[in-house]
């Protein structure tokens, strides 16, 4: 899996390199013509952003009525004594202007390394039932700036080996975020996403609270969809963590992109390396 990962990224770096050497004019005017298409088509006003791979938009900011997306993301970590796989299926959408909906179902899986035979493995678990709202409330095309406001819910489920013997859900996290997103030329974008996260834990009735600040930057590339980034996400606890995920996104198709990406963590005492990868479709 990992050496599949890795003739991925060199694939895609050549793209990326092949693109970068194609006519500065020519592009330029495909990047002029790309985001005309985006904001001046349709209303409401609307402007391109790129967005992030990993903490990943409830729908593009200023969605648009009958905007729609499907998801389905793979990643790997290395948890020191054990791997730790995530998969997700999600699904969003704008039934009315500006405002975004998103149902997803995320798994995680557990592979105990050679190292990890003595440590007790984690258990497998579909994590939750993920709902989330994301309102717009400032869009501005002159200065490239939008804003919005967003609440995620995730119902958490026990773990497998559990839920046949108690409870289906474990609990609940609410998690209220703000976003601000600006874009200083055409080709690059900024990005930050916050907000407080409570877990609700049944068993006892504790709550824990983490707070999340994720910082992006991407450069898209000239006259394409194709963007290279970089995305922090940093949380805030009773300990903070933090992982740099470098990051590229590549047009398939007109209605397929795939992105891909590291995860490099600050600290090291808890994970290493880790990578991942997204399939976006979006159909119409």
């Amino acid at each position: 899996m990992r050496a599949l990962f890795v003739a991925v990224i060199l694939t895609v770096t050549a793209t990326v390199v092949h693109a970068q050497q194609t006519d500065t004019a020519t592009a330029a005017e495909r990047d002029s013509i790309y985001i005309h298409e985006v904001q001046e088509t349709s209303e409401p006003d609307k402007v391109l952003h790129a967005e992030p791979l990993y903490i990943d938009l409830i729908r593009d900011l200023g969605a648009r009525k009958g905007e729609a997306e499907w998801n389905v993301a793979f990643d790997l970590t290395d948890r020191l004594t054990f791997d730790r796989y995530g998969i997700l299926v999600e699904y969003e959408w704008a039934p009315v202007d500006r405002l975004g909906l998103e149902i997803e179902i995320p798994v995680t899986l557990y592979s105990r390394l050679p190292n990890g035979r003595d440590t007790q493995r984690p258990s497998n678990r579909i994590e939750s039932i993920k709902t989330a709202v994301q309102w717009t409330f400032l869009v501005r095309q002159r200065e490239a700036l939008s804003a919005a406001f967003g609440y995620i819910n995730e119902l958490e489920f026990s773990d497998l080996n559990d839920i046949t013997r108690g409870p289906i859900f474990s609990g609940n996290v609410v998690n209220p975020f703000l976003i601000v997103a600006k874009r200083w030329t055409d080709n690059v974008h900024s990005l930050l996403y916050t907000g407080p996260r409570t877990t609700i834990h049944f068993d006892d009735g504790s709550i824990s609270t983490t707070y999340q600040v994720n910082l992006s930057g991407h450069f898209m590339i000239m006259g394409t969809r194709n963007f290279v980034g970089l995305e922090v996400n940093a949380v805030y606890g009773q300990q903070w963590t933090a992982v740099m995920r470098p990051q590229m996104r590549l047009g398939i198709t007109h209605d397929v992109l795939l992105g891909i990406g590291m995860g490099i963590p600050i600290r090291r005492d808890q994970e290493r390396l880790g990578m991942f990868m997204r399939l976006i479709w979006e159909p119409g």
